[in-house]
């Protein structure tokens, strides 16, 4: 324990799939589907013993300072270089996954919004004001496993009114039924407008088709036949926000340049009375899948078509090789400059686009593959190329030089996500939605490093199997 009442822990951020801040103040973020993700976690403080040590790294070299309050609230605090910028960002965990009730989809997004509709004592205009006045930036995001609130603003001397807001802001959230409706026809109208995206109906097919049972069946920004009725949902609204938003599933990182013995007494004052839910918001486990799937979903006959194939994978891990082995499997069999990229993209052009991703989620999710014809009639012989590509990587272990220059891959996308104090707290904020442990990136960082050309085989063995795998089409007529 220090002198300021936080615990220390080093934090060091790794790249692995990673999410790019939200827009701002926007509460439901489209997933995007050729993105990588970049995600981190804390240790529990306040009293428990034994908290696992953290390996140094020179990605992200800042020690974490931790307290946990009564309540269950989690205080990460992480002094940075960032002269006179301080993010302090909010982690609900909580997303679209977590939305467990029957014919609740739609609910984690609009809750997240209603958290900016003001409080019972500061309505919305005073609420946003108080900030702006401060030069405040404010912004929010739900995905699949939580919702993350952020402000940014320059001046330690503003810290305290920044905790008092926010603390008042999930304490005391203004949830009029009124507002709730208004927000309701917000969120329907962006998933309208998602939904002429054509990739964000191939995502949004493929989770359909993947999953039974799990949350992940359904994207973060879902699709308007889902969400038909959502202003109608108010009384559901209420339970998810008393369940889901409150200190004991929630997460306090403060980055930037501020004094940690402050904040820890303006923490402890303004959210000692925030009152724990005490409920477990688990979805339900998804059992294996044991005969491969296919879909299709209709597109312009002349327009390029779209393929994504979906194999259940495993859940984020920094201590065993699975998920790390399928995040340099996909830089080394997709990503630009891989023998399948530079031939279907680059020289025959055959593909406008080939991405694979591993997205780091709390729960077992889908190692996705996929690709844009340049034309519609392309569709079969570049999904038979990348079976073919999966194939050669199960009989063939990458070589030594190729790995390593995944690995480099991987640490260079990760620094480079790191060049503001915004961004440095997007990353943090990620990784903490999952495990609650600041630890994990640098133990994520040591296991790529400890990864081998066998682990990378053994994991594309393992689960890019046929039986395992969901395959969905868009446009071009599909395939058989």
């Amino acid at each position: 324990m220090t002198d300021d009442g936080f615990r220390s822990a080093s934090a060091t951020p790794p790249r692995g799939p990673g999410r790019a801040p939200g827009r701002r103040r926007r509460g439901a973020g489209a997933a995007a589907f050729l993105a990588l993700a970049l995600l981190l976690s804390v240790v529990p403080a306040g009293g428990s013993a034994g908290e696992p040590s953290c390996p140094t790294t020179d990605v992200f070299p800042s020690a974490a300072r931790i307290e946990t309050l009564p309540n269950g609230l989690k205080i990460v605090a992480v002094p940075l270089p960032s002269p006179n910028v301080i993010a302090y960002v909010t982690i609900v965990r909580a997303g679209s996954a977590r939305e467990i009730e029957p014919a609740s989809t739609g609910l984690a997004g609009l809750v997240a919004r209603m958290m900016s509709s003001g409080t019972a004592t500061t309505p919305r205009p005073a609420y946003h004001d108080a900030l702006a006045r401060i030069g405040a930036a404010t912004r929010s995001r739900v995905d699949d496993d939580s919702a993350i609130f952020s402000v940014v603003f320059a001046g330690r001397e503003n810290l305290e009114a920044v905790v008092r807001t926010e603390a008042d802001r999930f304490i005391n959230p203004a949830f009029a039924e009124g507002a709730f409706r208004t927000e309701a026809a917000v969120v329907e109208a962006e998933a309208a407008a998602a939904d002429a995206d054509p990739g964000q109906r191939l995502m949004l097919a493929l989770r359909g088709a993947a999953f039974d049972r799990h949350g992940y069946k359904r994207l973060p920004l879902v699709s308007p036949r889902e969400i038909a009725g959502l202003a109608g949902r108010y009384q559901e609204g209420l339970l998810f926000e008393k369940r889901a938003y409150a200190p004991d599933n929630a997460i306090l990182l403060v980055a930037g340049d501020f004094d940690p013995a402050p904040l820890a007494g303006f923490v402890r004052r303004y959210y000692g009375a925030w009152q724990m839910s005490g409920y477990d918001l688990r979805t339900p486990a998804e059992p294996p899948q044991e005969q491969a799937r296919r879909v299709h979903v209709e597109g312009p006959a002349d327009a390029p078509a779209r393929i994504a194939i979906g194999w259940h994978g495993p859940a984020f891990s920094d201590a065993t090789p699975d998920k790390a082995a399928l995040d340099l499997a996909a830089e080394l069999l997709f990503a630009p400059g891989s023998p399948l990229f530079e031939r279907l993209v680059v020289k025959e052009r055959t593909c406008r686009a080939l991405a694979a991703l591993a997205p780091a989620t709390r729960d077992p999710s889908l190692f996705v593959v996929s690709a844009l014809t340049a034309r519609a009639g392309d569709l079969p012989a570049v999904e038979a190329e990348i079976l073919r590509e999966i194939e050669r990587a199960k009989a063939d272990r990458p070589a030594a030089a190729r790995l390593d220059e995944a690995k480099s891959r991987l640490r260079n996308g990760l620094a480079r996500a790191l060049e503001s104090t915004d961004a440095a707290a997007a990353l943090l904020a990620g990784y903490l939605s999952l495990t609650g442990d600041p630890g994990a990136p640098n133990k994520l960082v040591d296991l790529y490093d400890r990864i081998t050309a066998k682990d990378v085989q053994d994991a594309v063995r393992k689960y890019l199997r046929a039986s395992n795998s969901t395959t969905v089409t868009l446009g071009g007529g599909g395939t058989n």
